[in-house]
């Protein structure tokens, strides 16, 4: 025996009104979904097309003013540099939101960091990067006198000056996450006094810098 089941008008009402909203809300879905995958496509597309380069950097003045060692390895430095930037992008300015600079030798940290205040860097534009780099009393190697000394003695220093932070990238109105930059300059400073920091030592010639993302 078969069982016939009547609806009354006001249960089938219902019933409708909830078969339209879910083909609306599955609409409004796709539709969202739709949205979102586009924005996101033409994003990557101008990120592709555009592919922002790297900074370039390179030293134009270095100048060691002191390096002096004290009979208990303490080091007390102080050295002027200009960093030239340049941003080879023509259609991508780079906001530089975090900078710090600092030098070493031989593998060794020889000034505390030095901190650039944040700027934007226009579509194919140049900045020059002036810092003051010291240090007061800072620990370093036994072998740190014998190795000065003996560039000393070759009329040769071999100095790397050391910059990391984060920039963004900006596309139009469009600006990107924070990414992390560390440059690298090698410096060989000429000529050296008679001993250690007495007399000021300049940068023989204009350094290039590696940059890494």
């Amino acid at each position: 025996m078969s069982q016939i089941t009547i609806q009354s008008p006001k249960h089938c009402s219902k019933r409708e009104l909830s078969i339209h909203k879910c083909k609306f809300n599955r609409r409004l879905f796709s539709t969202l979904l739709t949205f979102l995958i586009s924005i996101l496509s033409l994003i990557v597309l101008v990120w592709i097309t555009l592919h922002p380069s790297k900074p370039d950097f390179s030293l134009t003045a270095v100048n060691i003013d002191q390096l002096n060692l004290t009979a208990s390895r303490l080091l007390y430095s102080s050295i002027q540099l200009t960093l030239l930037s340049r941003n080879p992008n023509k259609k991508i300015g780079i906001y530089y939101d975090e900078m710090h600079l600092f030098a070493s030798y031989k593998g060794q940290q020889i000034t505390v960091y030095s901190y650039v205040p944040p700027f934007y860097q226009g579509h194919e534009d140049t900045n020059l990067v002036s810092a003051a780099l010291t240090g007061s009393g800072l620990p370093v190697a036994p072998s740190f006198s014998y190795e000065v000394e003996r560039d000393q003695s070759i009329g040769r220093l071999g100095l790397n000056v050391k910059a990391a932070g984060r920039l963004r990238w900006k596309v139009g109105t469009w600006i990107s996450g924070k990414y992390r930059f560390n440059v690298n300059c090698a410096a060989m400073m000429m000529p050296l006094g008679a001993s250690m920091g007495s007399s000021s030592t300049r940068l023989g010639q204009g350094s290039q810098c590696s940059t890494t993302l």
